[in-house]
């Protein structure tokens, strides 16, 4: 019985994408993390975190995703970034990183705010044992931020539907 379970049900994978918003999904997001990246480098102040890549796949590619959602990019983000400082400010390093990322899931679960990115802010976190409360504002809540801002007016004066679905 398991086995027929793991063969799955045969559905069709999703349509594709047509080459034309493959191409203005893939430009706008080297333009985001282009961005973020001159703007670190030019103000000298982190705005830059690694998720955001993946973060800008779903944002711009599934903006109609809940995981896509401002409400999630921004808080899922705060929460990734604020327990992978705890974890790594107050609990040992060989559990520390996993705790973390476990209180990460409950509390995007419980707060419905749910960002798959932002479950990998802990790992970053964790591996810069240094790293300084200030993460959350640069680059986590501000790099989330102009990533959402980006949104707002891309997928607006792009699509006829409206962007975000909800805000909080």
């Amino acid at each position: 019985e398991l086995l027929k379970k793991m063969r799955g049900d045969g559905a069709e994978p999703p349509p594709r994408s047509s080459l034309k918003e493959t191409l203005a999904v893939a430009l706008i997001a080297i333009t985001v993390i282009g961005g973020l990246t001159l703007l670190t480098s030019t103000l000298e102040v982190a705005l830059l975190l690694g998720t955001f890549a993946a973060s800008s796949l779903l944002v711009f590619a599934y903006p109609d995703a809940a995981f896509s959602q401002p409400r999630n990019v921004l808080l899922g983000h705060l929460i990734g970034s604020a327990c992978g400082l705890t974890a790594a400010h107050f609990l040992p390093f060989w559990w520390g990183p996993a705790v973390a990322v476990g209180a990460t899931i409950t509390l995007m679960k419980l707060t419905r705010t749910v960002h798959p990115p932002a479950c990998s802010n802990p790992l970053i976190l964790c591996a810069l044992p240094h790293a300084s409360w200030t993460f959350l504002l640069f680059p986590t809540l501000t790099g989330a931020g102009l990533i959402i801002l980006v949104a707002l007016c891309y997928h607006n004066l792009r699509r006829d539907a409206r962007w975000p679905k909800y805000w909080f």
